[in-house]
């Protein structure tokens, strides 16, 4: 009998689940997918709906579920911080009760499946372990340093060690309250970003700047001689005063973390929606340029330990692709691995990863970052079937192309033309990421690309670069890095002789968030770019997620929809080609 293990990340942001049969992956998924509200919190129903239904099993059938948290964790760091006078005793009690929560799982599975009971085992799994168990054992290495960097997870904010087959050593961590991912939500927040997850537009707006403000920010985050790293904790509120977390039922939302003492030190802090002006484009860059220093200074001190070439990150701030793609040029590591959901979505494919190594099972190694829903042919065509009459009032155009030759070649020819693509094809991505399945494809030659996107569909920030999704085999002639970067978590630069040939694809600073693309893992998308190079010269197109201020599309009629009521040229749906007269 197959053993199947469910992994969860459950009552907190990026609500996940996944699910391993004798250790291999076979399914996963993000709650924000089915629930249509970005980063959704809570218990993920959805996701474990569609992962038993997806292997065809039943509640009965499940002999183990994991989840990456376990309140029994850090004891004792804990206890001493709650015997310390900064503690607020309210502060304590909040995060008892979200604990708490986390100890109804059974009880949550057996009413979600009505007439079923669930007889397996209930495994807790520490937050970071789960973190580098999703890093390593997703991987391809026999052995690697691994890191997990985040904000806080079980009352820390960071682990790091060596893994190899026998097994996942952990030799330092970072415990509350100091930790790198909150000293980053706590800048984002300052330069007037005030929702969860947007450190991504920091990133972005950091190669706008200068880091004028570098010797600010290391009067913030202190680096420790045995790698690590704490912050001036005069600065923050969050350990001291209670602060809003909202975790279940919907969007997550995190109060704000910085105190007056931030403000002394930089400056006034921006409000949302204000004037961005150079002066939060230096703060940008300057908060970018800390987190280098402080993760290289880990990396740095980890490798004269273990002395391997290898290096797996995780955690929320493994989602640092400006970083990440440095590594190899800042560290004397030469191999890096991110698997596509890093944060704490990806956390349950690392407790489902712990609990299938104690049963002696195999990894689930990750080449690819397609396990979400499918759905064949007849089940589109009845989607565009039911919609026919907004079809037609739209104008709109519907092609069946079986012949998948044909269908790349008049896609690629509506890209070279200038038109905006969404291209919705097989199992949706693991992680934030449009890879290729759930994407907007458009062509990178255009230097007004960016705007006429952002006019017909993203509404979203200038300053926030596109990606390009270039041919595997052919990266290293573009891009000054030759690497397998499948899930569009390193940023490289691009070779200053190509930068004027897409522009649309390269950022301020000559960048680019590279995603390689291998016809083994993504024949499709392989097919599309190749039909589009044989066009056009350049092995490579736009790719943006395909969503319109939403999480990325998850089924055909999401995408129909968002085509609808966007400006979009085309939508290929599977073998369907649809487009406005």
């Amino acid at each position: 009998m197959p053993v199947y293990i469910l992994g969860l990340n459950a009552y907190h942001g990026d609500s996940s689940a996944c699910l391993l049969r004798d250790g291999q992956l076979v399914a996963a998924c993000e709650e924000e997918r089915f629930r249509r509200i970005k980063h959704w919190a809570g218990f993920p129903s959805e996701s474990i709906k569609w992962c038993l239904a997806s292997a065809g099993i039943s509640l009965s059938e499940l002999a183990h579920v994991a989840l990456n948290s376990d309140p029994r964790a850090n004891l004792w760091p804990k206890l001493k911080f709650a015997l310390t006078r900064t503690a607020p005793w309210q502060l304590i009690a909040d995060r008892l009760k979200n604990q708490r929560k986390r100890l109804s799982v059974e009880d949550e599975l057996n009413s979600l499946f009505r007439g079923q009971r669930f007889a397996g085992q209930i495994h807790r799994i520490e937050h970071h372990l789960s973190h580098l168990a999703s890093a390593f054992d997703c991987s391809p290495f026999e052995r690697a340093t691994v890191v997990s960097v985040d904000g806080f997870g079980d009352f820390a904010s960071g682990a790091w060690g060596v893994a190899d087959q026998s097994g996942i050593q952990i030799r330092g961590r970072a415990l509350y309250p100091h930790s790198l991912g909150a000293f980053y939500q706590a800048i984002t927040q300052f330069i007037g970003f005030p929702h969860y997850g947007d450190e991504y537009k920091v990133m972005g707006l950091a190669p706008y700047g200068e880091a004028k403000y570098l010797s600010e920010m290391r009067q913030i985050v202190l680096l420790q001689s045995d790698g690590g790293y704490q912050l001036a904790m005069q600065y923050f509120r969050f350990h001291r005063e209670r602060v809003e977390y909202s975790w279940e039922g919907g969007e997550p939302h995190v109060g704000t973390l910085f105190g007056p003492e931030m403000s002394k030190l930089l400056g006034p802090a921006r409000e949302a929606k204000s004037e961005l002006t150079q002066r939060h484009k230096d703060l940008a860059r300057s908060a970018q340029a800390m987190y280098e220093e402080a993760f290289f200074h880990l990396l740095r001190s980890q490798h004269a330990i273990d002395q391997v070439d290898c290096v797996a990150i995780a955690g929320g701030c493994g989602m640092n692709s400006v970083a990440n793609g440095k590594v190899r040029r800042q560290t004397p590591y030469q191999q890096v691995y991110v698997q596509s959901a890093a944060g704490d979505a990806g956390g349950a494919i690392g407790a489902a990863a712990v609990v299938a190594r104690k049963l002696k099972l195999s990894r689930p190694r990750m080449p690819h970052a397609f396990w979400g829903p499918s759905f064949d042919s007849a089940a589109i065509a009845a989607v565009l079937a039911e919609k026919s009459g907004e079809l037609a009032s739209e104008h709109c155009r519907v092609t069946h192309q079986a012949d998948l030759a044909a269908l790349v070649d008049v896609t690629a020819e509506r890209v070279a033309d200038g038109k905006v693509i969404g291209w919705f094809q097989g199992a949706s991505e693991w992680g934030p990421r449009a890879l290729g399945n759930r994407s907007i494809v458009c062509d990178p030659r255009r230097a007004d690309m960016k705007d006429i996107l952002n006019l017909k569909i993203k509404r979203r920030e200038s300053f926030r670069p596109f990606a390009p999704s270039v041919l595997a085999e052919q990266a290293g002639e573009w891009f000054e890095e030759d690497a397998a970067v499948p899930f569009m978590m390193q940023v490289y630069q691009i070779r200053e002789s190509q930068r004027a040939k897409i522009p649309a694809v390269t950022h301020v600073d000559g960048s680019g968030r590279l995603q390689t693309v291998e016809r083994e893992h993504n024949p499709r998308y392989h097919a599309l770019i190749s039909a589009f190079a044989a066009r056009t010269g350049v092995p490579m197109v736009l790719n943006t997620s395909f969503n319109e201020n939403e999480p990325v599309v998850n089924r055909p009629e999401e995408a129909l929809a968002c085509f609808l009521r966007t400006k979009m040229d085309v939508l290929v749906l599977g073998d369907y080609l649809i487009e406005r007269a």
